[in-house]
């Protein structure tokens, strides 16, 4: 079955012709996988909030699909980056898996796949900006992954995972923007002997689907970082940066 014969199903009173074909093209494109099982890919493209609607009362989320497809992906990228790196160790191995299936990396995938343009959302959802929202569109492409799966075999969804995600390494690895500076502040304090610090969430800021964050973080008591971001992790993350190099230099002095 092809995805644009499935698009058309799901998209029949929404979208116009021309439209679906691009879709298709961007879903296919990247996925580069056409279901037998049409039933499966639909699932993998309906959000909680549409079961609400009419339309969608007699059908089911994506979230079983997205349990499934978190645990093949986790399968998968452990599994190869077992052989890719053997001089890795168990904490570098789990570092690099975290920075390769974040949120932040799938999304980017799930966005060029068009998954945000193509799961099916309640309007008050779509207002909001579901359609931008990278957790939607992360949970998004872990379910199409879960389909997939399900639709042919983890040979399959092996070569979609290696192809997409374990080719990415070098330039995940390269990117200064997906440093968990949260883990490394925590490793800092624990090689120090210190206490677990404090995220305190300080300000919200913005519309619903335009929040701005503030975060504190606080260490014996005292703020030693504030970080702001379109979410509490991006803001934990600045705030753990500023920290970081706060204490680092304290300790050291």
């Amino acid at each position: 079955m092809t995805i644009l014969s499935s698009l058309k199903r799901l998209f029949s009173r929404h979208v116009s012709g021309g439209e679906l074909e691009e879709l298709a093209k961007k879903f296919h494109g990247v996925f580069q996988y056409d279901f037998e099982n049409e039933a499966l890919l639909l699932e993998a493209l309906v959000h909680r909030s549409y079961l609400r609607t009419p339309e969608g009362a007699e059908l089911n989320s994506y979230e079983r699909l997205e349990f499934l497809g978190d645990s093949v992906l986790g399968l998968i990228v452990a599994e190869q980056l077992y052989l890719l790196f053997p001089e890795y160790s168990e904490g570098e191995l789990t570092k690099l898996k975290a920075l390769l299936v974040n949120e932040t990396s799938l999304a980017k995938i799930g966005g060029e796949a068009g998954l945000g343009e193509i799961v099916r959302l309640s309007p008050d959802e779509e207002r909001s900006g579901g359609r931008q929202r990278a957790s939607i569109i992360a949970d998004c492409f872990e379910a199409a992954l879960g389909a997939i799966y399900l639709d042919s075999s983890i040979e399959t969804a092996r070569d979609v995972v290696k192809r997409l995600i374990i080719s990415r390494v070098d330039e995940v690895q390269a990117d200064k923007s997906q440093v968990n500076y949260k883990g490394q502040l925590l490793e800092f304090l624990q090689s120090h002997g210190e206490a677990v610090p404090q995220y305190i969430v300080v300000d919200e800021t913005g519309p619903d689907h335009c929040k701005i964050f503030s975060v504190a973080i606080r260490f014996h008591g005292e703020t030693v970082g504030v970080g702001e971001g379109a979410s509490k992790k991006e803001a934990e993350q600045k705030a753990a940066c500023e920290g970081l190099q706060t204490l680092r230099s304290r300790f050291s002095s």
